[in-house]
Order: C-alpha cells, then sequence, then structure tokens
C-alpha cells in the first residue's frame, strides 16, 4: 500500500479456556516467543508479551490492512497447535474464545510495556477477572458480568 502509514499499536488480552493455569512457567517463554513469531509471520510487529497462567497481554503493531479479529484467531489457533505438537501431554491447553483490543497511543507505549513486564508480580494483588472488568470501564465498553470469562 504506497503511501499508506500507520502505527496501528494494539494491547491485546485473552485468556486460557476457563480461566485454567496451563501457562506453566516450563513453556510461558518458548509460548511467547512463539507468539511472537507468528506476529512476524503476519507482517506485524511485537512489542511485549507476557503473562501469568492463565493469560496473556501482547502489545502489537498491527499492519494496515490487517483485521483484528482474524489476526488475533490466526494466533490463537497456530499457537494452540504448537503447544498441542511440541508437548503433547498438554492436550488440555486451550485459549478462550474472545479476546479484548485496545488501541494504545504511541505517548502511552512505555507505560503499556511496563504493565504487561510486570504481569506475573501484578496478579500476586489482583486476579484476572478484575484487571479485565477494570478494562473494560477503562474504555467505556459495556459488558454483561455473566459473560466476561468463557
Amino acid at each position: 500500500m504506497a503511501h499508506t502509514f500507520t502505527n496501528l499499536l494494539t494491547h491485546v488480552i485473552f485468556s486460557t479456556k476457563g480461566g485454567a493455569p496451563v501457562v506453566s512457567d516450563a513453556i510461558r517463554t518458548n509460548l511467547h516467543a512463539y507468539m511472537g513469531g507468528i506476529i512476524r509471520n503476519m507482517d506485524g510487529t511485537p512489542i511485549m508479551i507476557n503473562g501469568p497462567n492463565d493469560h496473556v497481554h501482547l502489545l502489537i503493531v498491527v499492519p494496515a490492512d490487517a483485521c483484528v479479529s482474524d489476526y488475533v484467531r490466526t494466533l490463537k489457533t497456530n499457537s494452540t497447535k504448537w503447544v498441542h505438537e511440541k508437548w503433547p501431554e498438554r492436550h488440555a491447553f486451550a485459549w478462550q474464545t474472545g479476546y479484548s483490543a485496545f488501541a494504545v497511543s504511541d505517548s502511552n507505549r512505555s507505560k503499556v510495556i511496563a504493565y504487561i513486564q510486570n504481569q506475573v508480580e501484578h496478579h500476586n494483588k489482583i486476579s484476572f477477572e478484575e484487571e479485565f472488568i477494570a478494562f473494560l470501564k477503562l474504555h467505556h465498553i459495556d459488558y454483561d458480568p455473566r459473560f466476561v470469562l468463557d
């Protein structure tokens, strides 16, 4: 796309299926690195990927011609398949059906990076559900509490 210039910083969050604590220390670093590779293969840029054992936060630059829902679906599908192939005993590993994506201004880039870097420590103080609801409220997103997590 000639003469198209974008910086579509996006903070993506999704949980494991049912909030199961299946992203153990043993696979976390490799899984996050693999997810970064998927993003690069889709012409995006992974800025920061991190999370505790039940969800993940990603700060990514999404290409101008990408549909965020297709992008996230591919990321979740391919990373799940990879986990099942690399660790067959982790056949229960799955991501939740949904996701959240929030636009991030470049002026807030370093703040979001720091937030994602400190996810494991952060969740010693607050649950994923509490964090997620706070994000929805901060971004003025209406939600039904019955369907916040799947």
